[in-house]
């Protein structure tokens, strides 16, 4: 039952991913005010885990 579990890990979360990458670029592209923005915000979908994971640390840094 163990092994069963780890062999279908990647393929949820590549199923995450790809339910994000969609949200992320439904809402990226209906912002855009013209053309290449909205190149640039299919370009940002691809990469949002990183917006996500930087705002999260930003969040978490002590104040200086």
């Amino acid at each position: 039952m163990k092994e069963q579990i780890q062999k279908n890990a990647p393929a949820a979360s590549g199923a995450v991913y790809g339910l994000g990458l969609i949200g992320a670029a439904i809402y990226f592209i209906s912002t855009a005010t013209g053309f290449w923005m909205g190149v640039l915000g299919f370009l940002k979908a691809i990469v949002w885990p990183v917006f996500l994971v930087y705002q999260a640390f930003k969040s978490m840094a002590p104040p200086m």
